[in-house]
Parts: C-alpha cells; structure tokens; sequence
C-alpha cells in the first residue's frame, strides 16, 4: 500500500454539560429536544422572535412547526438564566462552555438567540501531539465550527497539566475557558485571563506576558493589526504562542494585509536590470517582509483532516516565487488511527506532472493586470511575447471575432478569451485554464487506472500505472479497494507510481 505511518489515538471523551443547556430554555423547548435520539450531535438551537424555534444538527436543521412562535417571553425566559451580555453581544452558562449570542432590534432590545452547544473534547490533539511538543509558535487556520477552539482548549490542557509548563489562556468571550470566574476543566491547569471587551485583546495579551511570566499562551481569533502586532511581541520575548487566526487557509493568510504579518508579510521590491536577468524574474517581484510570528501553520480542513506546513519561512517564498504550497497531510480514518497521506519529505519532492511553466501570449490583454492576476494565484506560467513559443493564447472576445489570430489558431494553440480587460475578468479566466488543466491531468490517471482494473479483473495479471503525485495515486488507491483489488505505490518521487493486482 502507499506509504502511511500510523499513530494509535487515545481513546476520546466529550463532555458537553447538555443539562444546564437544557435547564435554561422553556420547559416545553426543553422537552421537545429530549425527544432528539441525536441530542449529543445538536449544534444550536435558535429563538427568533416570531418565528418557529430551530434545532440545527450536523447535517440538518429541525423546524418545530407544531408550536407557536417564538415570543418575548421565550426570550426573556432565556436571558433571565445566563449570564449577562457582554458587547459583543455574547453570554455564557456559569461553568460550561456553551455561548449564548444575541441578536437585538435598532433599540437595542434582544430579538433573537443563538444558544451554540460547546463541547470538551478530549483527545483531539493527537494528530498533532508531535507539533505542539516542538515548542515552535504554532497558528490553526480553519473555517468557522471546523474544531479549532476545541483543538486550543486541549493544547492549554496537555501543556499545562502533561508537560507541567506554565500556561495563559487569553479569553475574549470566555469562547475557550467557559462562563463565569472559575475556567471549565477542560484547559486543566492553564490559567485564564478575561478579556472585558474585544478591541482590549491585544492589551491582555501583552499585560499575561509582562505580570505573569507565562511559557506558553493561547489565544483564540486573532483578527486585527493591534492583535497580529502584540502576537509579534510576545514571541520575540520568548513565550510560545498557539493561536487561531481568521482565514482558512496559508495562502488567505498571506492575501489579507491586516494579518499576513503573522506569516512574515509581503513588500514588493524592485530589482536592477542587472539582478532580474540573473533570478530570471520582472524586474518587480514580491518578496516575504520579515521572520513569520508563527512557525507552523496548521489548516484544519475538518475534524479528522488537516494540513501542516512545518516551515512557514520556507512555504511563503515557495508561494511569492510562484510554487504552490506543499504541506503535510494528516487524517484520522474511521478505525481511530492517524494516517498520514502525504509526509513532508513527500512533500518537498517535484510534482510528476510537467513542471514547465505554461507560456502565455496576451493579445490585447493588459499585460500588467495578467502578471499581477499569475502573482496573486501563484500560477506557474510565463508571459511570453513570442507566439510560436505559447501554449495559451489569451486575448479579447472582440479580437478573435475578428479573425486576428490567423497565426496561432493555424498552429493549434488553445486559445481563450476575456470580454473585457478588467482584471476581475483575466484573473476568472486564469483560474478556469489551470483548473481544466488540473481536471484533464487527474481524468487520464483515473481513466488509466479503470482500464488497468478492468484487465486485473478480466487476466488476473498485475498492472503498474503512469507515475503520478500522492493525491492522484491516493484517488488510485481508492479506485482499485472498491473494486475489491490490492495495490501499493513503489519507487521514489518524481516517478512514484501505483501497481494494482489480483490476490489468488
């Protein structure tokens, strides 16, 4: 099989205090949940006034339609037995991690609630245990419910309590550590400071460093200047920082300019006529500002996925010079094991496919606009001023249908077309052609791979395919287990490929 390297998880328990969730709603609210056979899966429950109240679940979003609507007094019921409101509009229950938002009217009367179940789960950080031990600053990226406060919560309480290291939970909105004055369990020995409103995060931050000597501190939703700037601070005195951020991905990360200093930032600079001819780059290029605050990123692509990149320096000018970010893959497969899909090594090596850059001749296209479109993607293509020398010509609507291209449609070259030189438009049209190009690559390796089943199925002789790059042979893998067959990868990268065969 293709190369994996297993860890065995510890075994996971949650605790999700549904009871004193249960305990603050209406009593016939309350009631209709306990009839869920899911309940421990519920998300959220929402109370709209004059509307039907909703239970939302994983995959689903229950409506009670047989009920009244809701009313001010299913509100009030709900806000007389939490805590109190904070300005941004988040409460909490006194010892739980639940969070209660409010939604209110232009008078500021509370119309509606958003009642979010929080869960302490422990044993979620397994999969990245060995990260987290390294002691490197470390930033989790991920959309909004993927896992990543849950994932902060545990690294506090393995920190503190397994690796007896002195650890700071800074926490707006008691999102991490719960409601009320004394921290849930769930961050262990970690100490926790409150923060009274958001735009002060970035003051507690730098106030846990200089009064309370911390080794490690934990911060949730980094999210402005002042935050990424304080985030800086702290790790130049020396004190690990694991954080999340607002952003999925890297490469989101590096695009918003409030916070891509966490990542090192991004400056352009202007090189002599001299020095592009020698790097082989225009003359302007865009360059990494300065040491990333955060050393490892971590992409939490969902509960039981997420992707590593080991070395945040190294990934950034990778993706300024144009390469596309290569980081390490890791899941937890349904028998609770940890899987690694693609190492780093693994990582690191080229790509089977072509790695010549695609050449692209505009024709009546803004050829500033393209550059910073092939910038902005990361897109391995040149711009080439030679047609014969293109493997993409890219030009206007209004040109082709005016036959302009005599030239380069006689020798067959692909030609695409913008209906205006907006950049919005160039970079739409970018996207598409290395998409197609990407989708064209994966159809031949799947269609190889179908024939070569088909010919295991019908001879009983094994098969080797085409090299290919670890998603593709992944996809490969999966083909041949579904039609029953083995397979394993074999040989070194850039040649790397799958062998498929009949067990006797």
């Amino acid at each position: 099989m293709f190369p994996k390297r297993f860890t065995t998880l510890k075994e996971e328990t949650i605790t999700d205090n549904m009871e004193e969730l249960l305990a603050v709603l209406p009593p016939d609210i309350k009631d209709w949940l306990k009839g869920f056979s899911n309940l421990e899966d519920l998300l959220e429950v929402i109370l709209d006034y004059g509307r039907e109240v909703e239970a939302r679940f994983p995959e689903s979003t229950v409506i009670w339609t047989e009920r009244g609507k809701v009313s001010y007094e299913d509100i009030e019921w709900v806000v007389s037995r939490i805590g109190a409101f904070g300005k941004d509009n988040r409460a909490g229950i006194n010892g739980t991690l639940h969070r209660i938002s409010a939604v209110r009217n232009r008078d500021g009367k509370i119309i509606g609630l958003t009642l979010r179940v929080g869960r302490a789960v422990y044993g979620t950080i397994d999969i990245i245990r060995d990260v987290i031990e390294t002691g490197k600053n470390i930033l989790l990226l991920g959309r909004p419910g993927v896992g990543k406060t849950t994932k902060l919560r545990e690294v506090a309480r393995v920190l503190s309590d397994e690796f007896h290291k002195r650890v700071i939970v800074v926490d707006t909105s008691n999102e991490i550590a719960g409601d009320g004055d004394v921290p849930h369990p769930a961050i262990g020995r970690a100490r926790r400071m409150q923060v009274p409103f958001p735009e002060l995060q970035h003051a507690v931050m730098i106030e846990a460093v200089e009064n309370h000597m911390p080794e490690v501190i934990v911060i949730d939703e980094i999210g402005t200047e002042q935050e990424a700037y304080a985030a800086r601070t702290i790790a130049e005195r020396g004190v690990q920082l694991v954080a999340t951020a607002h952003g999925n991905t890297l490469e989101n990360l590096l695009l918003n300019p409030t916070l891509s200093d966490l990542v090192g930032g991004v400056q352009v600079v202007t090189l002599s006529d001299e020095e592009s001819k020698r790097r082989g780059t225009q003359k302007t290029i865009m360059e990494r500002k300065a040491p990333p605050t955060f050393d490892i990123v971590i992409e939490i692509m969902d509960m039981n996925r997420l992707a590593i990149h080991h070395d945040v320096a190294k990934t950034v000018d990778d993706m300024l010079k144009g390469a596309p970010p290569r980081p390490e893959i890791r899941m937890r497969n349904p028998e609770g094991k940890i899987e690694v899909l693609q190492t780093a090594e693994e990582a690191a090596q080229p790509s089977p496919l072509p790695s010549r850059p695609k050449r692209i001749f505009p024709y009546g296209v803004s050829r500033n606009k393209l550059e910073k479109a092939l910038r902005d993607f990361h897109l391995p293509a040149l711009i080439t001023k030679n047609i014969k020398e293109a493997d993409v010509i890219l030009t206007l609507a209004a040109h082709q249908r005016k036959g302009r291209l005599g030239n380069g449609e006689k020798q067959g070259i692909p030609v695409y077309t913008v209906k205006s030189n907006t950049y919005s438009q160039i970079a739409s049209k970018l996207k598409q052609i290395f998409q197609e190009e990407e989708m064209e690559a994966e159809e031949r390796a799947l269609r190889e791979t179908e024939q070569a089943i088909a010919h295991v199925l019908a001879t009983g002789e094994a098969v080797e395919l085409s090299p290919q790059n670890s998603y593709i042979r992944h996809l490969q893998h999966q083909l041949a287990q579904a039609y029953g067959l083995h397979s394993e990868s074999s040989g070194v990268e850039p040649y790397r490929r799958v062998r498929i065969w009949k067990e006797e």
